[in-house]
């Protein structure tokens, strides 16, 4: 999948894994992964700024934790702020969507 297309999006899909409960970055990443049927590979270099970033607006919080094998990782947990974000942002994406796909259908007119 083109990078390009994702750029934009990936603030939304962040938010959404964070969703379902608190994850690490490396979790996030393959949660991304499987939901995304393997197309969303995003490299950590991708992945944590977008956390700091989320983080620094509110929309997440970060807790430092012990992992089974011992080691510190840190957790990602949505907050209040984020949830309603997500809300706002799922329903400006679905519009969004159906725009852009009339747009694209040969059978419909795209109208501004």
């Amino acid at each position: 999948m083109n990078a390009e297309m994702l750029k934009g999006h990936l603030d939304n899909i962040l938010l959404a894994a964070l969703r379902t409960g608190p994850a690490h970055g490396y979790g996030l990443i393959e949660v991304l992964r499987q939901r995304s049927g393997g197309h969303f590979d995003l490299p950590e270099g991708t992945v944590y700024p977008a956390l700091h970033r989320l983080e620094l607006a509110g929309l997440v919080e970060s807790n430092w934790e012990q992992s089974p094998n011992g080691r510190r990782r840190r957790v990602y947990i949505l907050t209040r702020k984020g949830s309603t974000s997500l809300d706002q942002r799922q329903s400006d994406w679905t519009k969004f969507a159906e725009a852009i796909s009339h747009c694209l259908s040969e059978d419909k007119l795209c109208h501004s």
